[in-house]
């Protein structure tokens, strides 16, 4: 993408931080969700990839398992093709598309789940599992993902743990052994990362008794909170205002993955 929306300056404001928890408790929520009706995970692809393999003896199991992967590369791909298509057309990208897109999947799977296309919330460990809701969530997964790191130069990522727990371990070595701007930035990181573990862990948690509660019903919430992260934190007439001598859209290249550590972990993923 040759426009980013945020820069280290917005992405680390107070204004748009809890848009990172919220969509980082959205994807737990999701998560949560989709094992307690199905016992799958989905806003990630190393849970569905380690599946795939092992049904490598089922050929028809393991073609479904690769469609829910490619599902969350498609949903990847279709949020820079949301953002790009104007761009080519010499327009500014509409940057909360994207996660429009994906709330309306998630409000779209809690009402079609109530018609019994998924089958009953919380089948039997033993019933092949709803195939065509783990796409549909994958993909959203994937259009989340990709839109936030798209709009903060491939820095931000909400929708997995792996990342951000890494990046936290890293940002603690470095503000061990630096001091000044760049142990504030890394501290800056830590208390981001952090945030984001607890938010997701949080939205998984509260998955249990609102699915308890609702059913498939409880995939309403999640589609609230990405529409309340893009609301604060992707209409371009918003954002990123907090800072006036930033433009609204940025031409940037993505900073190499190993800089930010050196200077201090100023990304986020």
């Amino acid at each position: 993408m040759p426009y980013v929306l945020h820069t280290p300056d917005t992405i680390f404001s107070a204004r748009h931080t809890p848009s990172w928890l919220l969509l980082a408790g959205a994807s737990g929520m999701v998560n949560g969700l989709a094992f307690l009706a199905c016992e799958q995970y989905v806003t990630h692809v190393t849970g569905t990839a380690t599946r795939l393999g092992l049904e490598w003896p089922h050929a028809g199991i393991a073609l479904e398992y690769a469609v829910v992967v490619l599902s969350f590369i498609f949903g990847a791909m279709a949020s820079v093709l949301a953002l790009q298509a104007r761009v080519t057309r010499g327009k500014p990208p509409r940057w909360a598309t994207p996660l429009v897109i994906v709330a309306l999947t998630l409000t779209g799977v809690a009402l079609t789940g109530l018609t019994g296309v998924f089958g009953p919330f919380g089948g039997a460990v033993t019933t092949e599992p709803p195939f065509v809701l783990l796409s549909l969530l994958a993909f959203a997964s994937g259009l989340q993902n990709a839109a936030v790191a798209t709009s903060t130069g491939l820095a931000v990522r909400t929708t997995h743990l792996t990342g951000p727990a890494t990046d936290l371990g890293i940002h603690l070595g470095v503000a061990y052994f630096t001091k000044g701007d760049d142990r504030r930035a890394a501290l800056r990181g830590v208390l981001l990362r952090s945030g984001k573990v607890f938010a997701f862990v949080a939205g998984a948690g509260l998955a249990l008794p609102l699915a308890g509660a609702t059913g498939y019903l409880a995939f309403f919430v999640p589609a609230v909170g990405v529409l309340m992260a893009a609301g604060l934190s992707f209409i371009p007439a918003w954002g990123p205002s907090d800072f006036p001598d930033h433009e609204e859209s940025v031409q940037a290249d993505p900073p190499p993955a190993a800089e930010p550590v050196m200077a201090g972990a100023q990304a986020v993923r």
